[in-house]
């Protein structure tokens, strides 16, 4: 039985592809590189950004927390709005609610953006807690913060404790905090990462999770 519901939010509870591209791309110009296609800066989407600007530009970690800087600059004024909550989002954490469920959400997005994002969505008081990154850079790995979401709910069997999210390391971090992972496919990952990450459970559809989590 999963008493307590960890949910990753970027590509989990809302598809943030336009703001966050948007904002990487905003990012990259800052240090003279151009992006045309924004589909090609999707892969920015999940992991802490300064590794993907070195991971994916070949920045150096100067660089890339220039980059960061910039995204920020961006994001926190209109990239955070561009933004859809997918479709069943709202009704699955209703539903959850009522059959007894703790929710939280563990990001690597920093809480500053994390919070008000879930109350544009009308959402945030869904969860008893929401846990992300610091912007000085502190727990932005995501088996940092799921151990942190841990603490605040006073976790004392984690076999009670699901991890919902869309890509790796969504997964490798609940398997780092001892947590059984559930990757959903709709997101930015897709089925082969999730399976080689090594996830418990996969589901396809928002529809498919809801029905899933309120058996488990």
């Amino acid at each position: 039985m999963a008493d307590i519901i960890l949910f990753d939010l970027d590509g989990t509870l809302t598809d943030p592809k336009e703001g966050i591209t948007k904002s990487v791309r905003y990012g990259l110009e800052a240090l003279g590189y151009f992006e045309p296609d924004l589909d090609k800066l999707t892969p920015f989407i999940g992991p802490p950004l300064t590794e993907s600007y070195m991971e994916f530009y070949g920045l150096t970690k100067e660089e890339a927390e220039k980059a960061v800087e910039k995204y920020r600059e961006r994001f926190r004024i209109k990239g955070m709005y561009e933004n859809e909550i997918y479709d069943g989002i709202r009704e699955m954490l209703i539903k959850l609610r009522k059959a007894g469920k703790r929710l939280g959400v563990a990001t690597s997005k920093p809480w500053v953006f994390a919070e008000p994002i879930l109350e544009y969505f009308h959402i945030k008081e869904c969860f008893e807690h929401i846990v992300g990154s610091e912007l000085n850079g502190k727990r932005v790995r995501k088996g940092d913060v799921i151990k942190e979401a841990l603490n605040r709910f006073q976790i004392k069997d984690r076999r009670n404790v699901l991890m919902v999210g869309d890509r790796k390391h969504d997964i490798l971090g609940a398997k780092e905090a001892g947590i059984f992972s559930v990757g959903v496919t709709y997101g930015f990952g897709g089925r082969k990462e999730l399976t080689e990450a090594g996830a418990d459970y996969i589901v396809e559809t928002v529809g498919e999770l809801t029905e899933f989590l309120l058996k488990v």
